[in-house]
């Protein structure tokens, strides 16, 4: 039955082809759909966790959780140190981490922080050690895979966080060395370049002078009333308890050089931004599903027409009913099968052309191979589709009278 099934489909090509399209293009759209909302939740869910708020300069709350939690937009700006024990003399506080940001290695972000960085994302060190003193630098393993860097090796950052080489400022006056690699976290860490928060001032000329040893450099560093004063980009807040929540965000709000962002909230707010569209186009991907079936029931019952005499041979040399309407169930099922298949195929090759194409959705660790369980009921929903399609032809063929097609004949 099925050699005999691929053969009425070899028959009519275009036919085929056109229905294993539409469904192909149904697939691909709703894979894509469970590929990115699976991971989009699943990257968000590990990236934001143990953070409780996010302290920045004010701007878009959005733009200061995509900066600093993420590590994909530009930061809202600078805050004082002072910032940070403010927050810390909070009781309901239990840890603030560090950001400054502002250069880049090859398009990956260096970032200067301390300890509690490591131990709010819970990496750990394949090679080396952690960085102990100014411009001292720990790669993450997605940037140590690409650059080939390994501990004991110089690099110089670049001014800016874009990711085009050559294109920004370098600091060469201050190189970099690489004391250590962190394991595979599967999550930001992996894409970040770790070092000091007095490093990152000491790159950019900014005397650190309530930190031993800070600034000794060959670097010109500016003095007088246009010098520049240690800043941070942002605070990683983690709470003891749950009155922090209460009363943290709201002190914070109320100094007017700071803003607090809740990440939860922030990506809650941006996934249902993008739930509404995702659910929109998930319907539209499964009417396109029904199209491509309808046009399957439309070939089939045509053909079945058109094939009522070969059908009654095969009755008449000795085919059961249950054969006949095997195949032609066969032959819708399998046009299904092709356009589910090649769907499930493009929809995972457009997620690996994407990643190339737009450095930002490499950089939120979009994987392009990585199927889904959820995948398979859609791929058994269009076949189903399918199947349902031939049923009605399939009934038609097996209700045929061999003698009276072959008498009309």
């Amino acid at each position: 039955m099925i050699s005999l099934a691929l053969a009425y489909l070899r028959d009519r090509p275009l036919t085929s082809l056109l229905n294993m399209v539409l469904l192909g293009i149904a697939v691909a759209m709703l894979v894509l759909l469970l590929q990115l909302g699976t991971q989009a939740n699943t990257r968000l869910a590990r990236d934001t966790a143990g953070i409780d708020l996010v302290v920045g300069a004010k701007g878009s709350p959005l733009q200061l959780i995509l900066s600093s939690v993420l590590h994909v937009d530009q930061p809202t700006g600078n805050i004082p140190i002072q910032a940070r024990a403010l927050v810390e003399r909070d009781p309901a506080v239990a840890r603030v981490v560090p950001l400054a940001l502002g250069d880049n290695f090859r398009g990956y972000r260096i970032v200067g922080t301390d300890a509690g960085f490591a131990q709010l994302y819970r990496t750990r060190l394949a090679e080396g050690r952690a960085f102990a003193a100014p411009m001292e630098a720990v790669l993450g393993a997605e940037v140590a895979r690409a650059t080939g860097a390994r501990p004991g090796q110089k690099f110089t950052g670049s001014h800016g966080l874009g990711s085009e080489d050559g294109q920004d400022q370098g600091h060469d006056h201050a190189p970099f060395v690489t004391v250590g690699i962190m394991a595979p976290t599967g999550g930001v860490a992996d894409r970040l370049i770790l070092t000091s928060v007095e490093s990152v001032w000491q790159v950019h000329g900014i005397e650190a002078n309530h930190e031993e040893g800070a600034g000794e450099h060959d670097h010109e560093h500016e003095t007088g009333p246009d010098a520049l004063e240690p800043e941070l980009t942002a605070l990683l807040v983690t709470y003891g308890n749950a009155a922090g929540a209460l009363r943290v965000p709201a002190m914070v709000n109320r100094q007017s050089a700071l803003q607090a962002a809740v990440p939860a909230t922030e990506m809650a707010r941006l996934l249902d931004l993008a739930g509404a569209s995702f659910d929109a186009i998930r319907v539209f991907g499964w009417l396109l599903a029904a199209m491509g079936g309808l046009a399957i029931f439309v070939a089939l019952v045509g053909i079945a027409r058109a094939r009522e005499g070969d059908l009654a041979l095969l009755r008449v040399m000795g085919a059961t009913r249950g054969q006949v309407f095997g195949t032609v169930m066969l032959e819708g099922m399998l046009t299904a099968l092709a356009g589910a298949v090649t769907g499930w195929i493009a929809a995972h090759g457009l997620i690996m052309a994407a990643r190339q194409t737009y450095p930002t959705l490499a950089e939120l660790g979009l994987v392009p191979w990585q199927p889904l369980p959820a995948e398979l009921a859609v791929l058994a929903g269009v076949v189903g589709i399918g199947a349902l399609a031939a049923l009605l032809p399939a009934l038609t063929v097996y209700r045929l009278d061999p003698a009276q097609i072959l008498a009309r004949i």
